[in-house]
């Protein structure tokens, strides 16, 4: 079910994919928005009821004025006010990992247990791919191929625009928004004081393999590192894998 809410003017989105669950919120990388989240939740369910928020700029959610690391993580803790639930665990690919775990650091007791998939503690983001996306294109299909091998990680935000077709999220905003997320987070990541999961794929050109280790390291026992066979975005590439290790790894949190 999708739903709205308005914090400081502005309108937010989110899909709560419902039925008796335990809540786990959910945020999504650049290019996406709450929807890439279905799968997930669908596999999790009934023990899991995934709410997904649209963050700013993306998917139903208003465009903002500022796509920074503040203003993200002002938009979560809104959006679990809304929600009014206690502590809960969350979720955050990319983008949303990163929002994920310094809303974490920064309103302890808030999180019950973290995912975070496939971003660092030091983030280099190249928003070269953002300025080579096609601007749109008269219709799905033809934007679609145009896309290229991008496509099955894009085409949940594609949608209708005046004549044509685009994108639920501006291409100016996303460039905004990826050079505002770079930068040296370990204070925020090392600052995480519920348990943790660190999400990796193995071909991952986002996340190294020896800073995956070093940040599970840096956290003295409070996190854990799964690497799973694909490329930045596992919960797409490897749906069931991924579903597997969180579904584990929020059992065990629960149960400790």
């Amino acid at each position: 079910m999708r739903e709205f809410f308005v914090v400081n003017g502005r309108r937010l989105s989110y899909l709560d994919f419902g039925g008796p669950g335990v809540p786990l919120l959910a945020l999504h990388g650049h290019y996406n928005e709450a929807s890439a989240f279905g799968p997930l939740a669908e596999t999790l369910a009934p023990r899991w009821r995934v709410i997904a928020l649209d963050q700013r700029g993306h998917g139903e959610s208003d465009r903002a004025a500022g796509y920074g690391r503040d203003d993200y993580v002002a938009d979560i803790a809104a959006f679990h006010r809304h929600l009014d639930l206690g502590p809960v665990a969350v979720a955050g690919h990319s983008l949303g990992g990163l929002n994920a775990y310094q809303y974490a650091a920064r309103h302890p007791g808030r999180v019950t247990a973290l995912i975070v998939e496939d971003i660092g503690a030091v983030v280099a983001c190249d928003w070269s791919f953002t300025e080579r996306l096609p601007l749109g294109a008269p219709s799905r299909r033809e934007l679609i191929a145009a896309l290229g091998p991008a496509a099955p990680y894009l085409e949940c935000s594609v949608r209708r625009s005046g004549d044509g077709w685009g994108y639920s999220f501006g291409l100016e905003d996303t460039v905004r928004s990826q050079q505002a997320l770079n930068g040296d987070h370990w204070d925020d990541w090392t600052g995480v004081s519920c348990p943790t999961l660190l999400v990796r794929g193995s071909r991952s050109d986002e996340l190294a393999a020896d800073h995956a280790r070093a940040m599970v390291a840096r956290r003295h026992g409070g996190a854990e590192l799964v690497e799973l066979p694909a490329g930045h975005v596992v919960h797409h590439d490897a749906p069931a894998e991924f579903a597997d290790a969180v579904r584990d790894f929020l059992a065990r949190s629960a149960a400790s």
